[in-house]
């Protein structure tokens, strides 16, 4: 059975609970389907030792605040889940969880959104399943012929899982610093972390506060047509929490230019040199989720869909929230994608007037 409503949001973590919470108020009748089994979006899959850039009250959703985590200035990604997970009941929000999005195609006057539970015939699409179910692993010369494990950012758990092994982290950015950082500081592990370029550290008085004042005055100074400031990119790469701190002042924290190849059972650097290896961890990032909309034929260059502001350019009944800052200043933040989430849900309902 085919069932209808205003509008469909694809994805029930973080910028989907910001979309309903504003289609709420502007009293449109929505639904919101979400792959994951429970509340928490990607939080929930988190490594151990993860904590958020900011204090609670600094990474909030629109309309609640995050509360304080007891003993902890900046709290940990399970706080984060339970923080969803209350804020979806207390706004009792209509998710429909476990249920995957498979497609959206255009359906006439309507959007047909097919999902593994059924169908649906929407007036719009809100598209909020960010980058976590697309890791990125970049093709790298030796990578099929390597024997240790090879694993990504969404497999790290704990330094525990790596005890007595040579572990090498390869990326430059907040991931591969921080888990660099906690296998480092465990004490049990030989890490060896890799980056493309010298890793760039902000200063360590910067945190997602600050972060979310420049990106958003990076924004504003583009949409006026002045210069561009650079945005976070111009400050550094990583941001140089507790953790990271600690381990780059006691020297654990040293990069290496990246290697030339792996090997059956290592890397081979430039100079000729090996060493051997147990597991590769690729902090290489992500890639927005975005198969789901490939019946549409929107993507642009890199893979992005061109938007303005949300909206995707090629089908004013879609809006994409937080995927970055191409759908909105710090939109892929808990603080930040409130905003973008109440511009879409604004434009949204003056389509369906």
């Amino acid at each position: 059975m085919t069932q209808q409503t205003d509008v469909v949001v694809v994805g029930g973590g973080q910028a989907g609970l910001a979309a309903g919470y504003h289609l709420r108020r502007r009293g449109l009748d929505f639904a919101i389907l979400d792959a994951e089994a429970a509340p928490g979006g990607s939080w929930q899959h988190m490594w151990d030792s993860l904590h958020l850039f900011s204090p609670a009250e600094h990474s909030s959703l629109p309309g609640r605040l995050m509360p304080a985590q007891g003993g902890e200035t900046y709290p940990g990604a399970g706080h984060v889940v339970d923080y969803l997970t209350d804020y979806e009941k207390r706004y009792d929000l209509p998710v429909q969880h476990g249920t995957r999005v498979d497609a959206v195609r255009r359906d006439a006057e309507r959007l047909l959104i097919e999902a593994d539970s059924g169908t649906w015939r929407a007036r719009a699409v809100i598209s909020a399943t960010g980058n976590w179910s697309r890791p990125y692993m970049p093709a790298v010369s030796g990578r099929g012929t390597f024997t240790g494990r090879q694993l990504h950012t969404v497999n790290y758990r704990c330094p525990a899982d790596f005890a007595g092994q040579r572990v090498v982290v390869v990326g430059g950015g907040n991931s591969g610093a921080q888990i660099a950082a906690d296998l480092a500081l465990d004490g049990r592990v030989e890490v060896t972390w890799v980056t493309q370029r010298l890793p760039r550290f902000l200063p360590d008085d910067i945190d997602g506060r600050a972060l979310f004042d420049v990106a958003t005055a990076r924004r504003r100074a583009l949409d006026a047509g002045r210069d561009d400031t650079g945005g976070v990119a111009s400050l550094g790469d990583i941001v140089a929490v507790p953790p990271v701190r600690a381990a780059r002042d006691a020297a654990l924290l040293t990069a290496k230019p990246m290697f030339a190849q792996l090997t059956a059972t290592g890397l081979r650097w430039a100079d000729g040199s090996q060493s051997d290896a147990d597991a590769v961890m690729w902090c290489t990032g992500f890639r927005p989720a975005l198969a789901h909309l490939a019946p549409l034929n929107l993507r642009g260059p890199r893979g992005h869909i061109p938007t303005d502001g949300t909206r995707a350019l090629g089908e004013p009944r879609l809006h994409m929230l937080g995927y970055g800052d191409w759908t909105g200043p710090a939109s892929a933040t808990l603080i930040g994608v409130g905003r973008t989430a109440r511009d879409a849900a604004r434009e949204v309902a003056g389509l369906l007037m």
